[in-house]
């Protein structure tokens, strides 16, 4: 397992003997992102620095520092074919990464406000951010705009996409929305609950992720908790109808 935070260490843990076995040095300020790759024994972090770093996981050498980014990189993905790797930074971009040359292939510019989050979608060659003025889907390798998922109207700090196509976006507000990927439409939304002793505005959502099945949503949230959510199995089309009108003209920015 791998761990990082603000005192600019990234850590990996042997979690049989419950101890570090290998630090990562080089990043200048707090580290907010780290992904592992899923097909070399590379890792990648990511942080307040505005650098995002390659390194090898067993000789702890950084491979490449990616540099490019004007502010904080709040996320990262990785992934088998190019680009292997992309970041999505308080700057409002999104760079896509040639791994091999370790470049940026293309920066993407059309959020207004800083990116949060970014999530792949398992199922297709696609990827989604995140930011406190909308959701964007995007088409790979190219970074082609596809559309907007509007209706959070609060910053949106995490996205998580599993193979059923179903997309959950976590606001800062404690609200749990989830959309249909394909279609861009929001067909659940609810609230979670903070822990007795906490206050109403702890409520918010800093990070999401599926399980290996799909079927449970795992969250980490403002009051120092971490909250699994199931589906519900004994939900209908009559206790939860499906009220879908396309958007014919979507908004491009």
């Amino acid at each position: 397992m791998f761990s990082a935070g603000d005192d600019k260490q990234v850590k990996c843990w042997d979690l049989e003997y419950n101890k570090v076995i290998r630090n990562y040095h080089g990043h200048l300020s707090g580290v907010y992102a780290a992904e592992v790759h899923p097909s070399l024994d590379l890792l990648v972090t990511g942080g307040r620095d505005a650098t995002a770093r390659v390194w090898d996981m067993r000789t702890k050498a950084q491979v490449f520092a990616l540099g490019g980014h004007r502010d904080t990189i709040n996320s990262i993905q990785t992934q088998k074919v190019d680009p292997q790797i992309i970041s999505g930074s308080a700057d409002s971009t999104i760079r896509l990464w040639d791994l091999a040359a370790g470049k940026s292939m293309s920066t993407l510019t059309n959020h207004k406000k800083g990116v949060r989050a970014v999530a792949c979608n398992p199922r297709e060659f696609s990827f989604a951010s995140a930011s406190a003025d909308n959701i964007k889907t995007w088409r790979l390798p190219e970074g082609v705009f596809m559309r907007n998922l509007s209706g959070h109207n609060v910053i949106v700090n995490s996205l998580s996409v599993n193979d059923d196509g179903v997309m959950v976006s976590g606001g800062d507000d404690g609200t749990l929305a989830f959309w249909d990927y394909k279609s861009a439409h929001e067909f659940y939304r609810t609230q979670t609950q903070v822990q007795p002793g906490s206050l109403d505005c702890e409520a918010g959502i800093f990070g999401s992720a599926f399980d290996m099945t799909g079927t449970r949503l795992i969250t980490v949230e403002t009051d120092k908790t971490v909250k699994m959510w199931k589906e519900d199995n004994e939900a209908t089309p009559e206790t939860h109808p499906l009220n879908w009108k396309p958007n014919i003209l979507p908004q491009r920015y």
